[in-house]
């Protein structure tokens, strides 16, 4: 087998703002396997508060290439590298090069029971002035969901307020990025339950996830940066109600369904995010994401140019073409 890796860039229409970081571009690995005539492709942004960036995810692939190109599965990868964004572009570029070799979708390989279906997603608000963000809600004219970057700044009740205001039709989500004090949260909670917020996601920092026990909210908790891996799920049941599975944490699709699994026999709600992505990262998340309660993969709005063919958005809804990824394309 053949590998191939390559850095890249792609640039944002606009800055992103999230708790502790602006983003106005990211930067990609992408994986090219290629064996028998077929080719799967994979792609991977990585963890940033982790510091797993593209260049290092490289340089992780470059060292265990000999291995990787004498032979390697989707099993055997799971031992050959930890969670992050390698294993997952590898791993993703593996689901896919499947599919060509044996002539069946990622979707059946996956044991779903039915072919994808379109999934409402999430339109992603990063944070900003009340009246901007609000702005920005109303440009998502087609959106049915709608979540709000928040930063436990003093403005995040009239950001929440704006935008609801804008938006009285829509799904509402408010994303903390463990920007949340226990004081911030209890004085946000009640402009939250009067603007119908459904969802809170990774309210305190992790390490502080026990700070959880002292809320009282009618409002369900996801975690995001607290549950990266499949071990970490046992350890937050009690504390939130949905778990948001992103392929660059666990490390790819195939970690992600089990993932998914689990938290489900747990009695958990199952929510599938991004972290900023063109639309090669969306693919294999839109397939986890036919197990999930909610599903945040909007990443390639923000770019200014996307791979072709691209997933589409249209009606509040991600379709991602057969021709994209994970389908035979001989």
């Amino acid at each position: 087998m053949k590998v191939q890796v390559e850095l890249q860039k792609w640039p944002l229409l606009e800055p992103f703002r999230i708790t502790g970081y602006v983003f106005e571009a990211i930067e990609l690995l992408q994986v090219r396997l290629e064996t028998d005539g077929c080719v799967g492709w994979g792609e991977a942004a990585g963890v940033y508060y982790r510091r797993d960036t593209p260049a290092i995810m490289s340089e992780q692939i470059e060292a265990l290439k000999p291995a990787l190109e004498a032979g390697v599965n989707r099993q055997s990868l799971q031992r050959l590298l930890p969670a992050g964004g390698a294993r997952n572009a590898l791993d993703c570029a593996l689901w896919d090069l499947e599919a060509q070799l044996g002539g069946q979708p990622a979707w059946q390989i996956a044991e779903l029971p039915a072919s994808p279906r379109p999934l409402m997603t999430t339109f992603t608000c990063s944070a900003a002035e009340p009246a901007s963000m609000a702005a920005t809600a109303q440009k998502y004219s087609n959106a049915r969901a709608i979540k709000l970057k928040l930063t436990g700044e003093s403005e995040d009740a009239e950001r929440v307020r704006a935008v609801r205001s804008a938006r009285p039709d829509v799904w509402l989500s408010v994303d903390a990025n463990q920007g949340f004090t226990p004081e911030s949260l209890n004085r946000l909670m009640p402009v939250l339950v009067e603007t119908d917020v459904q969802l809170i996601e990774q309210p305190f920092p992790v390490g502080q996830e026990h700070l959880l026990e002292g809320i009282r909210s009618p409002i369900r908790f996801a975690a995001d940066e607290s549950v990266q891996i499949l071990d970490d799920i046992a350890g937050v049941k009690g504390l939130f109600q949905v778990i948001n599975i992103k392929l660059d944490k666990c490390g790819g699709l195939t970690e992600g369904l089990m993932m998914a699994r689990a938290a489900r026999s747990m009695g958990l709600e199952v929510m599938v995010g991004n972290m900023l992505g063109t639309s090669l990262a969306m693919a294999p998340a839109f397939v986890l994401g036919q197990m999930c309660d909610v599903v945040d993969l909007d990443g390639p709005i923000f770019l200014r140019d996307d791979r072709s063919p691209p997933v589409q958005y249209g009606q509040g809804m991600i379709t991602c073409p057969a021709s994209l990824w994970g389908h035979v394309r001989r």
